[in-house]
């Protein structure tokens, strides 16, 4: 913690002296004033500001100026957010102060443009044609429900309305690197009906090198195509139709073993190992603006399809080898209705159903024992809920808000189950049964914000966060076929607000959270008399719970100079967890939770106005990981590293030219670790890499 300590008192000193006095006051008085962070969710209204919510919004304009390609980047613009990279796409859970799921369901909600995304499998995928990103920190379960207790990412595509042009952007760099992204955005004459077409390429050679197989482990390519429509049939009534199409086909697992210095090896498996998905989104949403209230239907279909195959052993030996299929279709519907008069009184009401299938086959080639291992999952899943949020403004004195809302939850989930045993000679069922799962819950919220003028707001929040239980697909015991659900209660306290003629915007949050029956993913029991062939599944925690602060700051000194910091602390420990009657956890930190992130960036845009060039734009991030560890007996961590970032980019109009590099001081670390079959695995961090990035609208 000390390193992220002394970056942000630095960064903080560097900032306030830019506020100088002397000859270069006279670039302060400029004209500059940091935008109104308006929240663009049909769940919500006013500005971020004045909202009793720890938030962090990226435009569109801000992942382009750092380089973001994919989901995983938002860590470089939301403290206390981690999402690892390692293993492959299907391997990307998202932690918010420190709440986080590494398999099955994820504990952070994702919607794009209104489709809400169920599985963490679908979580990894590339950001383009963006318009903007609202990150909300803390359980949203009133408004969002199940599975939103560490917060909610809402992204945001670019509408044909408000965007015109045809746009290429070509980006290429070592290890093979080449992203290519084509968008075009039109309409009629009188702006009503609006299309838009996105094609998105992207393809590296992988930076790990497997020595038993002679190539890299973790090569990657996708294709992605996007279409929308906009359609304004009245002044007061929007047609939005979204549909997307992302394929996947990606080398993987470029794990290696660990020696009893901590030194990592090289990658050694002797089997091909791969992850491909499929993934195709659709989303229609009718969204009315009367005179008192709005009206929106958010309608979604969303299909995956994905295949997982690896060399479960990760050894030159021909030991194990499983392969994963797996097929989901996920239909929802929800209707809101929200009120947008301007009296002191705003209220939301809604409803949400769904439906989720899960069609999931396992095969374990049992390679020296000469046999295989099937196992059919079959995992319908249906849920409703309904939900009520009011808002009171100026209660008792002028300023003074309360927020209080509540939201029940009614899910039912079956798991057929079957598994066979294949020889040459015979194919054998050895288990099969039907498990059934019913939850209902009640999520309560309640915050007092008190605003002082449009600048500065204080608030306080009790919210409840809950997590739906389900079914493991990988167990050993008849107790571990299913795990129960997770409680929290997050209380928060923040403040929020603009100084300096509105040139410096400050944002604080502390919190705490307390967390029961939490999901903790455990290595399979190792039982006498089974084959023990590694895996995962979910089990139950006792307590546990969260504590922290995050702070971020963005200023405009000078007209053309940003600074941005943004800070997360996160203490996150087992307070009672007896995994079984030899083991106790509590006291020990919970896994894959920082201690702490940072991130402090410069952006700065000279302007040229010549024929040629009209400005230049350099930015440079620092990303810092303080301490986390790897598992629950915390005998293995990962020590704070940092990733320095840069770009420099050159408006060569219509061209945009710009040269960038990530981890320029090639940081050396571990992007992730485990132990299986008694031997120490782990997977370096991606090395330094750079490029050169071609951009031309009309």
């Amino acid at each position: 913690m000390r390193h992220i300590f002394f970056i942000f008192t630095v960064w903080l000193l560097a900032a306030v002296s830019c506020f100088g006095t002397g000859a270069d006051s006279a670039l302060i008085k400029t004209d500059i004033n940091l935008e109104e962070i308006v929240i663009s969710s049909i769940k919500s209204s006013g500005t971020f500001e004045q909202s009793p919510v720890a938030a962090t919004v990226i435009h569109g304009s801000d992942l382009e100026s750092r380089n973001a390609l994919t989901t995983k980047d938002l860590a470089l613009f939301t403290p206390n957010l981690f999402m690892p990279d390692y293993g492959s796409k299907l391997t990307s859970p998202i932690y918010i102060r420190g709440i986080g799921s590494k398999i099955n369901s994820p504990s952070v909600g994702l919607y794009v443009d209104g489709v809400p995304y169920f599985e963490k499998s679908a979580f990894d995928f590339d950001l383009f044609d963006i318009e903007s990103i609202e990150i909300l920190r803390g359980p949203q379960g009133t408004l969002y429900g199940r599975n939103t207790m560490g917060g909610i990412i809402d992204i945001r595509t670019k509408s044909p309305l408000k965007y015109k042009g045809l746009g290429v952007t070509l980006n290429g760099g070592n290890y093979g690197f080449f992203n290519g992204i084509m968008s075009f955005y039109g309409s009629d004459v009188k702006n009503r009906l609006g299309f838009t077409a996105s094609i998105n390429m992207t393809h590296h050679d992988g930076y790990f090198l497997n020595n038993t197989l002679g190539y890299n482990a973790d090569s990657l390519n996708t294709f992605g195509v996007r279409f929308g429509l906009d359609y304004r049939a009245a002044e007061n009534f929007v047609i939005k139709w979204r549909t997307s199409v992302d394929k996947l086909n990606q080398g993987g697992y470029p794990y290696a073993e660990v020696d009893n210095s901590g030194k990592i090896g090289d990658v050694t498996y002797n089997d091909h190992s791969s992850y491909k998905r499929e993934i195709v989104s659709n989303g229609l949403s009718l969204i009315y603006r009367g005179k008192n209230f709005d009206i929106n239907s958010q309608t979604s279909m969303q299909y995956l399809k994905d295949k997982q195959s690896i060399d479960q052993d990760f050894t030159p030996s021909a030991t194990y080898f499983v392969i994963q299929d797996q097929k989901q279709i996920t239909l929802s519907q929800e209707f809101t209705i929200k009120s947008n008069n301007k009296t002191n009184y705003k209220w939301i009401v809604g409803m949400f159903d769904f439906y989720q299938r899960i069609n999931n086959e396992l095969e374990t080639k049992m390679l020296a024992a000469g046999y295989t291992t099937d196992k059919y999952y079959l995992i319908p899943t249906s849920g409703a809920s309904i939900y009520h949020q009011s808002e009171y403004k100026n209660l008792f004195i002028e300023g003074l808000s309360v927020t209080a809302g509540v939201r029940f939850d009614h899910e039912r989930a079956t798991d057929h189950y079957g598994a066979y045993k294949n020889t040459e000679s015979q194919r054998i069922q050895t288990d099969t049964f039907t498990n059934k799962l019913k939850y209902n819950r009640l999520t309560p919220k309640i915050a007092f914000q008190y605003n002082l003028e449009r600048t500065k707001t204080a608030y306080i929040s009790v919210t409840e966060g809950y997590k739906t239980g389900g079914f493991n697909t990988s167990f050993a015991r008849e107790e571990d076929q299913s795990f129960d659900p997770e409680y929290s209660w997050n209380y928060e306290a923040g403040f929020k607000a603009k100084f300096l003629e509105n040139r410096l915007y400050f944002d604080i949050a502390f919190f705490y959270i307390d967390w029961k029956s939490q999901q903790i993913y455990q290595p399979l029991p190792v039982i006498p008399g089974q084959t023990y062939i590694g895996g995962q599944m979910l089990t139950n925690a006792g307590r546990s719970e969260s504590k922290g602060a995050e702070i971020s700051i963005l200023s405009e000194p000078y007209k053309g100079l940003k600074l941005r910091l943004d800070c997360g602390y996160t203490d996150a420990t087992f307070k009672k967890h007896q995994r079984d009657a030899n083991t106790d956890y509590s006291g020990n930190k919970i896994p894959f939770a920082p201690r702490g992130t940072l991130v402090a960036g410069v952006d700065y845009t000279h302007p040229v106005n010549k024929k040629h060039c009209k400005h230049v734009t350099i930015d440079i991030n620092y990303h810092g990981i303080d301490k986390l560890y790897w598992n629950e007996a915390n005998t293995a961590s990962q020590s704070y590293y940092g990733l320095l970032n840069g770009k420099i980019s050159f408006a060569l109009l219509p061209v945009t030219l710009s040269i960038w590099a990530k981890n320029i001081t090639n940081a050396d670390y571990s992007a992730y670790y485990f132990e299986s079959q008694g031997k120490k695995f782990a997977q370096r961090g991606r090395p330094f890499t750079a490029g050169l990035t071609i951009t031309v609208r009309n």
